[in-house]
Order: structure tokens, then C-alpha cells, then sequence
């Protein structure tokens, strides 16, 4: 029984008391194998064909710091968040990514590693960093201290940013349904109707918020060096 509106979001299906809505999230694995036949499928194309465009677009943000396989790592960060967030449009699978559990655990590793990168390899240059070109001296002091705390901050903004709006869809979704059983037949159309555009355009979401949070992860990265 739903005891608030946010315990839609609380992973309560268990089985001898491990949770199974976890499993949600290597659901996308069962997409993988198509791509090993031997005969190429549209599937497969179109896998193919999203990956290319992934890799140019990686590939022109990275710019000098591009090396071979470099934009994996993101090509896959993009696939592994879509495939959690347009699964948890299905009824009765849990959207993951709506927990900071999970896009924490995303953002922070990446943003770690970026930065033990960049201060152990350019130090020089992430001390330059902080202090933007043609700041009076007199406001260098601020700057660092604002610069310092945009970067901290940074994997933070990640994860609020991907849990915020997934679970904001979903949220607005569960309030219109809720007021269906006080409605009339003709009140009830309408409602479908608009769920359904809702739906779509939490499809929109589930790729976009992907693919925003994969291409700041780029920016990230390019500014170590």
C-alpha cells in the first residue's frame, strides 16, 4: 500500500528478502547479444549507427585530449543510463536511476578519477584553471574559492540533475492517475490523452537526461588537460 506519494520510489519488491527491483538495472544486457549475430539485423544497425554518432560528437568535444577508445567509456555511460530510465516507463519495473544511490555511484567515480588525473598529470594547468584569463587581482582570491566550489559541487549537479527529473515525471504522472476514479467517462479520455503525452515526453527525457549527463562528463573531462 503506498503510505505517501514518494514510496512509489522505495524498492520494495523483495524476494527472501533481497531486493529485486534492482535488477532493473542489467536488464539492458539482454539487448547486447544481438549485436554478436552473425547476420546484421536492424537492431544491429541501428546500435551500430548510434555509437558512430556518439563517438564524432565525444570525439569533437575531447578535441586534443582524444586518444583511441576514449569515447567508449561515455558511449557506454549513454546506453546504460538510457536503458535504465526508458525501462523504468514500463509498469512494474523500477527506474533506478530516480535514486541517488545510483547516479551518485555514476558521477562520482568519473569525477574522481578526472580529477586525481588532472592534479597528478597537469597541475600546472588545474591551478591556471581556477583562475579565469584577464581577472583582476584583486578578485583572484574569489575565484578560487568559487571555482574550487563549482568543482566540488560538480558530481553532485550530475546526480540531482538525472534523479530530479526522472523522478519529477513520474511524480506528475502518478498525481494525474491518482484523480481518474473522481472523474467522469468523458473526463477520463482526456486524462488518458494527456498521460499519454506525458508518456512521450518522458521518453524524450530518458534520452535526453542520457545524453546531457554524458556530454557534461565529456566537458569534464577535457578540462582536465
Amino acid at each position: 500500500m503506498m503510505t505517501n506519494l514518494f514510496s512509489i520510489f522505495d524498492p520494495s519488491t523483495n524476494l527472501m528478502n533481497l531486493p529485486m527491483n534492482w535488477i532493473s538495472t542489467i536488464l539492458g544486457l539482454l539487448f547486447i547479444p544481438y549485436s554478436f549475430w552473425l547476420i546484421p539485423n536492424r537492431h544491429f544497425i541501428m546500435w551500430n549507427f548510434i555509437s558512430k554518432k556518439l563517438h564524432n560528437e565525444f570525439k569533437t568535444l575531447l578535441k586534443n585530449n582524444y586518444f583511441n577508445g576514449s569515447t567508449f567509456i561515455f558511449i557506454s555511460l549513454f546506453f546504460f543510463i538510457f536503458f535504465n530510465n526508458f525501462l523504468g516507463l514500463f509498469p512494474y519495473i523500477f527506474t533506478s536511476t530516480s535514486h541517488l544511490t545510483m547516479s551518485l555511484s555514476l558521477s562520482m567515480p568519473l569525477w574522481l578519477s578526472f580529477m586525481l588525473y588532472g592534479w597528478i598529470n597537469n597541475t600546472n594547468h588545474m591551478f591556471i584553471h581556477m583562475i579565469p584569463q584577464g581577472t583582476p587581482y584583486i578578485l583572484m582570491p574569489f575565484m578560487v574559492i568559487i571555482e574550487t566550489i563549482s568543482n566540488i559541487i560538480r558530481p553532485g549537479t550530475l546526480a540531482v540533475r538525472l534523479t530530479a527529473n526522472m523522478i519529477a515525471g513520474h511524480l506528475l504522472m502518478t498525481l494525474l492517475s491518482s484523480t481518474g476514479t473522481n472523474m467522469s467517462f468523458y473526463m477520463i479520455i482526456i486524462l488518458i490523452f494527456i498521460q499519454i503525452m506525458l508518456m512521450i515526453l518522458e521518453s524524450a527525457v530518458a534520452i535526453i537526461q542520457s545524453y546531457v549527463i554524458t556530454i557534461l562528463s565529456t566537458l569534464y573531462y577535457s578540462e582536465v588537460n
